[in-house]
């Protein structure tokens, strides 16, 4: 197969980008599209051609590195990661626009590489349990009903790549917040820290320059895992209580 590339090049944060163009050659249907763009980068090093600099890691849709957005869809066509994402479902002589996840709170370090640690300082703000939980046999001993259990494995099952922010016309961070503070918050072992969560991770997501929610759904639209944007009214009710208590000295 072969396709044409408009693949977005920057050389660092303060540099202006641009689409350059390129040819993928020879490209099996069966391929994924990073193992194309690996084959273009082959080529590219061939030709003494600066590669394509982009992030990939365990290239199996779990740990969220690939970050591409792909003909202005973050991940591209389907509903999985970008490494996830075969050449068959594209046409043969097609033209594919890479660009890297927009969002203010991601600036682009070169080509469609991005920093996305601003993700790391919203869970450093709350995402965790510090209350100590016991050992395996002690965390199974506590009663969890069926409905909760599926509940917070569903919120669990984001995986932090930022697809929801860079689609969101407001740059919201909102479904990758709500889905933290309902993982953990839905869990007896999560509920003493609850407050002091949710509003540490909401005030830092705001710190860090994420947009707010207008209700768009397009971070649902294009989520690998799934994760619903019921999510966010749940986490926006949390969000009220807590700063209720905060405002009238309760212990939060």
């Amino acid at each position: 197969m072969k396709f044409h590339l408009k693949v977005w090049r920057q050389k660092d944060s303060n540099s202006e980008g641009t689409l350059e163009d390129y040819t993928a050659e020879n490209i099996p249907a069966n391929a994924s599209f990073l193992e194309m763009l690996d084959i273009v980068n082959n080529s590219l090093t061939g030709k003494d051609v600066q590669p394509i600099q982009f992030e990939s890691d365990c290239r199996e849709g779990i740990c969220g590195t690939c970050s591409l957005t792909i003909n202005g869809v973050p991940h591209g066509p389907g509903r999985g990661t970008t490494c996830q994402l075969y050449m068959r479902s594209f046409h043969d002589g097609d033209t594919i626009t890479i660009e890297p996840f927009r969002a203010d709170a991601f600036p682009v370090r070169r080509d469609v590489v991005v920093d996305r640690s601003a993700f790391d300082r919203i869970i450093q703000a709350g995402g965790y349990i510090s209350e100590r939980g016991g050992s395996a046999p002690d965390a199974n001993a506590v009663p969890i009903s069926k409905t909760i259990a599926d509940k917070a494995m569903d919120a669990a099952a984001c995986i932090g790549c930022g697809a929801c922010a860079a689609a969101c016309p407001n740059g919201s961070a909102m479904l990758f917040v709500s889905a933290k503070v309902t993982h953990l918050g839905l869990l007896p072992q999560g509920k003493p820290e609850a407050d002091r969560r949710v509003l540490g991770m909401v005030r830092q997501m705001d710190k860090e320059g994420f947009g707010n929610c207008s209700n768009y759904y397009a971070c649902e639209a294009v989520c690998p895992a799934g994760v619903p944007a019921a999510f966010i009214g749940r986490m926006n009710r949390e969000f009220t209580a807590a700063s209720f208590k905060e405002m009238v000295g309760m212990t939060v």
